[in-house]
């Protein structure tokens, strides 16, 4: 088992145990806020085990049918919990229309709020954790499951200083109204989620600092070329792929143009690890005088 599956099973674990102190939390008061938070969670259990599978799956060798790898997986688990994400605001949302009819005052809410915030604070240390883990492994899985408890985290902070506020001033409509805005929050992340991952699976290019790394990169270690360009470049998963000509002098050794290939191919990978390098090298009657030179 791989770093990232690891990680993906550690947070189904988190969600399980976080779902169960927000159900305490919620049958304690029965405060509504409280049960959308709890809602939420139900989605986080969900996305997680979506997460596992597609992380698992991704880190399957190449084969036969899939030439180019399975890492395009771990972007329908990231779809998948875009779209669960906007399914348990709209549950949120049945909840508070009903309770704003009929509001009551939450009970025993101190202990209540003291269980939800202690599943605040695994949740921010388990998605501050899966976001740099997410990021060095570049993991789309990973990234979703973190913006998704980064999401959780801030829903559950506003929902414990509403349900306090209820408990300290009597205003009883105070706790549906924060339960709407709760799922107005996630409603705008699972939005922003959908975006991004939908975009992976577009073969969006990589994003421009890290292009413009890609095009230094290539133009240090490619002394003895006269020009490359035509360079393409996607992400799928935790792989990096880049394509480009490289035109070299007509009577260059078919040798020595492969040791340039070489370097360029090292010190990418070196930049980007999982990395899938094309280059189609061609004689100097087909440059372009564009693209990155090398002078």
């Amino acid at each position: 088992m791989d770093r990232a599956t690891r990680l993906a099973a550690g947070s189904v674990i988190v969600a399980l145990a976080v779902l169960g102190l927000k159900a305490v939390a919620w049958w304690l008061t029965g405060s509504v806020a409280l049960l959308a938070d709890a809602l939420e969670s139900v989605v986080n259990v969900a996305a997680a085990l979506a997460a596992l599978a597609a992380v698992s799956f991704s880190a399957a060798p190449p084969d036969a049918n899939h030439p180019y790898g399975h890492a395009k997986a771990e972007y329908f688990s990231a779809v998948l919990e875009g779209a669960l994400i906007i399914v348990a605001a709209l549950l949120i949302l049945r909840e508070a229309w009903g309770a704003l009819s009929a509001p009551h005052m939450p009970d025993v809410p101190g202990f209540g709020l003291a269980v939800s915030i202690v599943a605040t604070v695994i949740n921010a240390g388990w998605g501050l954790m899966l976001r740099r883990e997410g990021r060095r492994l570049r993991s789309p899985a990973l990234l979703a499951d973190a913006r998704h408890l980064f999401a959780d985290v801030v829903t559950s902070v506003g929902v414990v200083v509403g349900v306090a506020a209820v408990a300290a001033t009597g205003i009883l409509w105070l706790d549906p109204l924060l339960a709407a805005l709760t799922a107005v929050n996630i409603l705008v992340s699972g939005w922003h989620l959908l975006r991004e991952s939908v975009g992976g699976l577009m073969d969006e290019a990589v994003e421009p600092a890290l292009l413009n790394r890609i095009r230094v990169l290539m133009s240090q270690e490619a002394q003895g070329a006269l020009e490359m360009h035509d360079l393409r470049t996607r992400h799928a998963g935790r792989t990096t792929f880049v394509e480009f000509h490289m035109v070299v002098p007509g009577d260059m050794t078919v040798s020595h143009a492969h040791e340039i290939c070489d370097r360029i191919e090292a010190a990418l990978k070196a930049e980007l690890g999982t990395a899938i390098i094309t280059i189609h090298v061609e004689p100097e009657v087909k440059a372009k005088h564009q693209g990155v030179l090398v002078l």
